[in-house]
């Protein structure tokens, strides 16, 4: 479980979240959305240390992350399992090397050890078989299990993901959007996923939480999102033709009951 208590971001003056507090639990999946440059992003940054907040808490089970030692950070960061929206593989090596690229910096198993690790990560993925391909000779799709198999690589007790479905065809997103689910619940990890797909939010989000120009606006559950009155949760999830025609139809259900 991750907690957020008053939590602020300012870049030369300029507010880009604004007193953030909630919790991100343990065996689901979290959702942040929001609209580009609502803060999501930043969010998910200051969460993984990769900026530091203003102002405010965030806690790691009890320990809050704002502040610790550099030795302290370093062990709770062995704990992080971070999916990148553009996968950041490396080009230079095979899908089963970029695995096992974490292995040989942390763990402290011998190379027999991590070589099995790893390769139960790409077969929990479902790509073993291309564990000797380059990235340049696997498609998006699979770069993105690649990612997520590096990501559980350390057996992390907490997965960041940005954007997993970026740039994804949508059945591929959804093959993505089961397996974070799946993992999620499989290692009871607490997941956070920062997307701006709401069918995504629709398939997985157990928790989810809205921003809204730096400021938490909303937070429920994929079911309570199509039901808000929030005007600007609702301005964002209707924003496609899509969602308005669910609406439509959820609206004409009712007048026939």
């Amino acid at each position: 479980m991750i907690s957020v208590k008053n939590l602020c971001k300012e870049f030369d003056g300029e507010v880009v979240l604004d007193n953030i507090n909630t919790v991100f639990e343990q065996g689901v999946v979290n959702m942040i959305i929001g609209k580009s440059g609502s803060g999501k992003t930043v969010l998910l940054k200051c969460l993984v240390g990769l900026t530091a907040p203003t102002s405010g808490e965030i806690r790691y089970n009890g320990r809050n992350f704002v502040g610790l030692r550099s030795k302290e950070l370093s062990r709770l960061r062995r704990d992080i399992g971070m999916l990148f929206q553009g996968s950041a593989l490396f080009d230079s090596k095979t899908v089963l090397e970029n695995v096992l690229f974490p292995l040989d910096m942390f763990s402290r198993n011998n190379r027999r050890e991590r070589r099995k690790r790893a390769e139960f990560c790409l077969e929990r993925v479902n790509l073993l078989e291309a564990a000797n391909l380059f990235p340049s000779e696997i498609s998006g799709g699979m770069k993105k299990r690649v990612a997520i198999a590096r990501a559980i690589s350390l057996n992390p007790k907490y997965l960041f993901c940005d954007e997993p479905n970026s740039g994804l065809d949508p059945k591929t997103s959804q093959l993505i959007d089961e397996l974070i689910y799946d993992l999620t619940k499989d290692f009871s990890m607490t997941t956070v996923v920062v997307s701006h797909d709401m069918n995504s939010v629709i398939n997985i989000g157990d928790k989810v939480i809205f921003i809204n120009e730096g400021v938490k606006e909303w937070e429920g559950n994929k079911s309570e999102v199509m039901e808000t009155t929030n005007e600007k949760l609702n301005d964002f999830v209707f924003a496609s033709d899509l969602f308005k025609k669910i609406r439509a139809e959820e609206e004409r259900e009712k007048v026939i009951r």
